[in-house]
């Protein structure tokens, strides 16, 4: 119990480095996922485009839904920007920091992914064969349009009767993939840059105004995780109270069966500093309330 309790301490610690090891991970996962994956294009004219572009842009929106909810953040963000200001006011600045973080992070295993998918071209392939120019390919000449639509959406099936003879189907496919991966290192060209000048400018700005927004972006999450350990241990009190004042008139069967209550006054002063003289339901209710519409100004002076 005290090496989970052990694990649960270091990741509330280190949140920040547990994250970037999941969406690590998450971009792992999208890779082995898209290898081990078996794409089947339908190489049907209706159905080639829905398919392709499908395969290609799903997956991404699932991984990125994937890397919101598994940030912590993501729903400390969304509590901040909801909650009342109270005493307190909301820092937009703070809130638009955990944005961007949370966003960034979220993003790299569905970039992975169609950076992958266009570096294998088969998405690529199977969506646009169809928009092919067969005039620039001579094994779709003297073919009807409705014969060139079909020969071109069954490209990406190298098996297909109508295609084994067919001398162009080859040179539409590597035309295609050509794009496909011109595309695929682009994209990964235009990141890499983005990231180099992001990198390389940021001193050139106020740096003043980041590290106030990453202070108090950690301060938000801590609070947070703070506050519900703290509602835990008084949760665990206050049973702990409720229970002894049910068992008050049985002391001397349970102290017939061995089953000794704690000694008056034993722990009492730590209970009643936790508790603060807090007696019912109703109390706590209206703690709860006061901290969510009328947290307090940072300010323990």
């Amino acid at each position: 119990m005290d090496r989970f309790r052990m694990i649960f301490q270091y990741f509330q610690s280190n949140s920040e480095s547990v994250m970037n090891g999941i969406c690590g991970l998450l971009a792992l996962a999208s890779v082995k996922m898209y290898t081990s994956f078996d794409f089947s294009c339908p190489c049907l004219p209706q159905y080639n485009m829905t398919y392709g572009l499908g395969i290609m842009f799903i997956p991404p929106i699932i991984l990125f839904l994937c890397g919101l909810i598994l940030n912590r953040q993501s729903l400390v963000m969304l509590e901040e920007w909801r909650r009342p200001a109270g005493r307190r006011k909301k820092d937009l600045a703070v809130i638009r920091y955990m944005c961007s973080s949370i966003t960034q992070r979220a993003m790299v295993a569905p970039v992975v992914w169609i950076v992958v998918t266009l570096l294998d071209g088969k998405c690529l392939i199977c969506a646009f064969s169809g928009s092919v120019d067969p005039e620039k390919f001579v094994g779709f000449a003297n073919v009807s349009t409705v014969q060139v639509q079909q020969l071109l959406a069954k490209v990406p099936c190298k098996d297909d009767e109508l295609m084994k003879n067919n001398t162009s189907r080859k040179a539409v496919s590597r035309y295609l993939r050509c794009w496909s991966q011109a595309l695929g290192w682009s994209i990964l060209l235009i990141l890499i840059i983005a990231a180099f000048l992001a990198r390389w400018l940021r001193p050139c700005f106020n740096q003043a105004t980041v590290l106030q927004a990453r202070h108090w972006s950690n301060y938000i999450d801590i609070e947070q995780k703070t506050f519900e350990e703290t509602c835990c241990e008084h949760s665990r009190l206050f049973a702990h109270k409720c229970i002894l004042h049910f068992f008050e008139s049985m002391q001397q069967e349970i102290k017939l069966h061995s089953c000794s209550l704690p000694r008056e006054g034993e722990e009492a002063e730590g209970e009643e500093d936790l508790l603060r003289g807090i007696t019912d339901q109703d109390q706590v209710n209206k703690l709860l309330k006061t901290w969510y519409y009328e947290k307090p100004p940072l300010d323990v002076s």
